[in-house]
């Protein structure tokens, strides 16, 4: 069972991959610890741990801050995620999968079906996709029966946590949604029927697609900022 520290460590991994934490934001122990409703020294341990692995950076007289990720950053994150799950789902397919592998990673398909069966989701409808989500990507990490690469996977996860399975775009419309969902059938079935060279080829293909709909996501976003900082320094015309 996690430490209390392991537990705060993912919990500040989560709100920083949904933007409830976003560059540049501040971090600091006694905030952290009320909102949590713990000690401070939990939360001293967490942040070091963040900071070490490169998520937070300490600077001198400021404490801790959410280090800000490039887009080409996150984009080499999706790219070496996409070679890793599509060599695990490959694995996966190789050696075959258990009976109650089979049967939970079904169950996350079902889960998914019905949630976007309902049309637009709902904020706790949304939360429990991308906890199904983030579970089947999971399942088919440890499928692989790969130590190794399951610990390169999570590394990714964490490190450039945009770069995650923990990362949904709820801006997108609810077709590219079930078209992601689609993947995720089509990938299990590859997985179940040991199809080795299509599980791989189908999990390399979803996650660069999800990729891509970051970047187009981000550029957006940047050009929307832009755009706003410019009518701010934009000079009033006198009448």
């Amino acid at each position: 069972m996690p430490t209390l520290s392991e537990q705060i460590t993912q919990q500040l991994r989560d709100w920083i991959s949904q933007g409830k934490l976003p560059p540049g934001a501040r971090l600091e122990e006694i905030p952290v610890a009320q909102q949590l409703g713990v000690s401070r020294t939990p939360v001293r341990s967490a942040l070091q741990m963040l900071s070490a692995e490169g998520l937070i950076e300490h600077r001198p007289n400021r404490g801790y801050t959410i280090k800000e990720f490039n887009l080409e950053e996150i984009m080499s994150a999706y790219e070496a995620r996409a070679a890793l799950e599509a060599a695990a789902c490959r694995k996966a397919a190789l050696n075959g999968v258990s009976t109650e592998m089979a049967q939970q990673l079904r169950q996350c398909l079902i889960v998914g079906d019905g949630l976007l069966a309902k049309g637009r989701l709902t904020p706790q409808q949304e939360l429990s996709y991308q906890q199904m989500n983030m579970d089947l990507h999971r399942l088919l990490a440890q499928a692989a029966r790969s130590p190794q690469v399951q610990k390169y996977i999570e590394h990714i996860n964490n490190a450039v946590p945009q770069a995650s399975s923990r990362v949904m775009r709820w801006e997108l419309d609810l077709g590219i949604l079930r078209r992601s969902h689609d993947d995720h059938h089509r990938i299990v079935v590859a997985v179940l029927e040991r199809d080795a060279h299509r599980a791989q080829q189908l999990m390399e293909e979803h996650v660069y697609f999800a990729g891509l709909l970051f970047r187009q996501s981000y550029l957006q976003q940047a050009a929307q900022h832009a755009a706003q900082q410019g009518q701010k320094k934009a000079p009033q015309l006198r009448r």
